[in-house]
């Protein structure tokens, strides 16, 4: 059993403790902007030229998959395929996850305006190849890839854009009831002008959510839910509306490495017990390390100010000269974080 079924069984039973918050990397940019999602290939000194190459970047996967501090790999289909035939989850309690589909408020590639357009679904990856290998649904077959994907949904308060992501939404359901495949629901923020008043959103977003699933069975519903943190007030709201329903968090942008602790440690407290960080990671002067200070923000043996410390005597040590400097990193700038950051 992988460690992420174990935490989810725990969560579920009302036996929750920090130790069982759920920390996701999210290395699947290659859905959205490509090329450049693998990140920056960083010299000691902070300098770079290049970004890395597809098969540097699945080495790097495989060292946080080797750390086994996260909980989930979460990838494309393809990157996925690759991992699995260079033995990097072989006996591993890390769960490979794949991106089940690629809305188009995800293409952000260089010189692209399709996420400045109301979100259109789209589905790339095929979960029948994703699960068993196989191009026909196959009950029973063994899996050889993963059955565990995310999927993901953008509102905008457009009738004709919703009800068409809301089709595709009940079609994605329905496969992966025939691929007896897994999934969880990541609902963003609308992409575009909606018209609804900036304080409204958070709970527009969270009415939305629970009114797709509202006509969904337990069968076929998601594994938990990975959504923007709107603040204390929303998700407080979100997590204590029905207690069956697992919350997480997606990371959004790079930001402070005080952003990122700030961030895990505020939506726990508020409720979520699933943390799904990408550029935060990626992009961190040296990600193992982040993931090891994240896991222990979240199991609350350290606090996010002193973990920024600790995370920059981690990079002087190993000569690593970081992004920022020490008292400037230890900002919070996001403002969603600011009413509620800890001392």
């Amino acid at each position: 059993m992988y460690r992420l079924d174990q935490k989810l069984a725990r969560i579920r039973a009302g036996q929750y403790t920090r130790n069982d918050f759920i920390i996701a990397d999210a290395k699947d940019g290659d859905m959205g902007p490509s090329m450049t999602s693998c990140g920056p290939k960083r010299a000691k000194d902070g300098s770079w030229s290049r970004h890395y190459t597809r098969p540097e970047f699945l080495e790097n996967i495989r060292a946080v998959v080797e750390q086994d501090l996260v909980d989930i790999m979460l990838t494309s289909a393809s990157n996925m395929e690759a991992l699995i035939e260079m033995g990097v989850y072989r006996n591993s309690a890390v769960k490979p996850a794949i991106r089940a589909n690629d809305t188009t408020d995800v293409w952000v590639c260089r010189g692209a305006t399709y996420s400045k357009q109301p979100s259109r679904p789209f589905r790339t990856a095929s979960l029948s190849r994703v699960a068993t290998g196989t191009i026909d649904p196959a009950p029973g077959a063994p899996i050889t890839g993963t059955d565990l994907g995310l999927y993901s949904i953008t509102f905008n308060n457009d009738l004709d854009h919703d009800y068409q992501a809301l089709e595709a939404f009940h079609a994605f359901r329905e496969d992966a009831a025939r691929n007896n495949f897994k999934y969880f629901l990541e609902v963003f923020n609308p992409n575009v002008d909606s018209g609804i008043a900036p304080d409204m959103v958070p709970h527009y977003v969270n009415d939305v959510m629970m009114r797709c699933l509202a006509g969904v069975t337990k069968a076929d519903r998601p594994q938990f839910l990975k959504i923007p943190f709107n603040g204390a007030k929303a998700m407080e709201e979100l997590a204590s509306y029905d207690p069956s329903v697992i919350v997480g968090v997606l990371g959004g942008g790079a930001g402070t490495t005080r952003d990122c602790f700030e961030l895990l440690h505020q939506a726990e407290r508020f409720g979520a017990r699933v943390a799904l960080f990408g550029r935060k990671i990626n992009l961190a002067e040296n990600p193992l390390e982040m993931v090891r200070f994240m896991r222990e923000v979240a199991s609350g043996t350290i606090v996010p100010s002193e973990a920024v410390k600790a995370y920059h005597a981690s990079l002087a040590k190993d000569g690593i000269k970081p992004i920022r400097e020490l008292a400037e990193d230890n900002v919070v700038t996001e403002a969603v974080l600011k009413a509620e950051q800890s001392k």
